[in-house]
């Protein structure tokens, strides 16, 4: 089954060809990352102009490099939340165009099961159940995932995303945009231990989450040197937050699969591709004897190749969507009713 997908769900403007869900034929991504840089963040109103302008050349080079023609697609998949509302409005749009003029059925993906399924591609041995972490700009959860379209959110974020937490500290220290890899790079031979960073703890929620702390602290610590006049060891400062987040992720998603009985962990989204965070999954994982299943780097951020994956596992369970489907900003992981 071949399925033209569609991700547009924040600044990254994606298409992608996959068979069976598994086998990626193409997968074309247009980044504006250079344009957001100069506003240290995501421009709503920039990202969905920008989608309108490069989805339907993505889309006919997607099915060039996937040597098909139109009339091979047997279903569109798109990215109808969460998101950006402008942004995942082109992307759904063009999909439910697409949809009708070939003549097949529309399958709408949660973005965060997409992530999800980015896994599948990568390792085919994978199947559920398993727990995943799934922490990007815009999303920190904790899933359960049951089945290929059963799953549930045990644990998330009460306030920032860990992805999003990333980028802000990065601003602060005077790094570029997005904040992820410069954050990871300086990150690197720095003392972990040079800052006491706070680690949250939710009362009577023990796999939720909160990053606010972490990011206040490490504002005041930037300021507070500033107004000094003192030399801040950034170096250090980056290990030391890069500490407390995965103290804050790798913990509550060994001690989820330990309660759920499962002895496979998953890890997907942007931040999945911090070193510090996969070194600690690593080495938890090992310690454990659990199978760990990490994406490699190019299936971390965003991408319609997970979209067609997932897109794939919702169209076997009778997933559809007519040409009313709208996009939602915000909507839970285990909504199936459009």
């Amino acid at each position: 089954m071949l399925i033209l997908s569609i991700e547009s769900s924040c600044d990254e403007t994606a298409v992608a060809v996959t068979r069976n869900g598994r086998e990626v034929l193409a997968d074309e991504i247009f980044s504006q990352d250079d344009m957001h840089a100069l506003y240290g963040g995501v421009v709503p109103e920039i990202a969905s102009r920008n989608h309108i302008t490069v989805i339907s050349r993505l889309a006919d080079s997607a099915l060039t490099k996937a040597g098909i023609e139109r009339s091979d697609i047997d279903a569109v998949a798109v990215t109808y939340a969460p998101g950006l509302i402008g942004a995942l409005l082109v992307g759904v749009n063009f999909a439910k165009g697409a949809a009708m003029s070939l003549n097949v059925p529309l399958i709408p993906v949660h973005h965060v099961r997409g992530h999800i399924a980015a896994n599948y591609i990568a390792f085919p041995e994978l199947e559920p159940p398993f727990v995943c972490l799934a922490i990007s700009g815009g999303n920190t959860v904790i899933v359960d995932v049951r089945g290929y379209t059963d799953m549930s959110v045990i644990g998330s974020t009460h306030d920032d995303a860990a992805g999003e937490c990333f980028d802000k500290a990065a601003r602060v220290l005077g790094l570029p945009y997005p904040g992820g890899l410069p954050m990871d790079r300086l990150a690197q031979g720095g003392d972990d231990t040079a800052f006491k960073l706070p680690r949250s703890k939710i009362d009577g929620h023990p796999y939720d989450m909160s990053f606010s702390g972490l990011k206040t602290a490490v504002v005041n610590i930037v300021h507070n040197a500033e107004q000094k006049g003192e030399t801040l060891d950034k170096q250090g400062l980056a290990a030391s937050f890069a500490a407390a987040v995965s103290d804050t992720l790798v913990p509550r998603t060994m001690d989820a699969a330990r309660s759920l009985g499962y002895d496979t962990i998953a890890v997907a989204g942007g931040v999945a591709a911090n070193s510090r965070i996969r070194a600690d999954f690593e080495a938890a994982a090992l310690r454990e004897g659990k199978r760990l299943f990490v994406p490699p780097l190019r299936l971390c951020g965003d991408n319609a190749a997970m979209i067609g994956c997932q897109g794939y596992y919702e169209y076997l369970a009778g997933i559809r969507a007519e040409s009313d489907l709208n996009a939602y900003a915000t909507m839970d992981i285990d909504r199936l009713i459009i």
